[in-house]
């Protein structure tokens, strides 16, 4: 297992890094938008059932991704498309996390479609407006989830007593979630007053806009938002897959299961980064 999961991320960064660094964007889009559909099958096989209509979703979520592009370019969108995908997934994830897997089949499948196609797309286009933005702002969101992720199960493991969500993800814990949050601080605060201010970076971080453009205080409680919305990203899909006894969202990545099992966390962190950054938006 281990030497599967070495080889296949492996494989992803040769894949990844090329396409982050072109000098033009559309290696990253076109990247991203093939994982978008990916992502859009295993979805779909997890809500609606798999076979045919599974590829046709994925293929269809993909389509209309790339529409959306053809149209509209690479242009920034308005700040309050991403607000109001942030207060989708606050209050939709709330909802859903509070039923639990039990409640989850009880929603009619075209809904759980919807809110699926839904938060891909708004995920996908975010993360091609945060590397429209610089490579170094898009790389500071990505690091945050990864951050949270890696500090909650070191946490977690060393202090973890008290269940975070026993019917969805029972290895999860309080503590992972606060180490996951220190974490998530102590990277932010690092990378605003080394990194952008060491380094010959192309953009403002995430870090920078909001701990310098809104003030420390501010900024450091929207960095616990955000690692806070990165778990529930995690819970979400952790529920779908306990709803129908599922392991894994797929077996598309050897070793890591499906690509929903990696951009879980991301799907709800995206568009909140960008809706907190756009009031810091006078940085470059």
């Amino acid at each position: 297992m281990l030497k599967a999961r070495i080889i296949t991320a492996l494989a992803l960064l040769a894949v990844l890094l090329p396409a982050l660094f072109a000098a033009s964007p559309w290696p990253f889009a076109l990247l991203t938008l093939l994982m978008i559909g990916a992502a859009g099958w295993e979805w779909c096989r997890l809500n609606a059932g798999g076979g045919l209509p599974a590829l046709a979703f994925g293929a269809a979520l993909a389509a209309a991704c790339a529409g959306t592009l053809w149209f509209f370019g690479l242009a920034p969108r308005p700040a309050w498309c991403w607000w109001l995908a942030g207060l989708i997934w606050v209050l939709g994830g709330a909802y859903a996390l509070r039923g639990g897997p039990a409640a989850w089949p009880q929603a009619s499948k075209a809904l759980r479609l919807l809110l699926g196609a839904l938060a891909l797309w708004a995920a996908w286009g975010a993360m091609l407006e945060a590397k429209a933005t610089g490579i170094n702002f898009l790389l500071s969101i990505f690091c945050l989830v990864w951050m949270a992720d890696i500090a909650a199960y070191f946490g977690g493991r060393t202090f973890g007593r008290r269940k975070l969500a026993v019917t969805i993800s029972p290895g999860k814990s309080w503590e992972g979630v606060w180490t996951g949050m220190a974490g998530v601080l102590a990277l932010g605060l690092f990378w605003t007053f080394v990194i952008d201010r060491q380094f010959a970076v192309d953009s403002a971080s995430l870090y920078q806009r909001l701990l310098q453009g809104q003030g420390l205080a501010i900024g450091l409680l929207a960095l616990v938002f955000l690692a806070s919305m990165s778990v529930v990203g995690d819970l979400f899909e952790s529920l779908i897959k306990r709803a129908v006894g599922a392991k894994d969202s797929s077996q598309l990545l050897p070793g890591h299961g499906g690509v929903l099992d990696r951009v879980d966390a991301l799907l709800p962190v995206f568009p909140l980064a960008l809706a907190l950054s756009s009031l810091s938006s006078s940085l470059p």
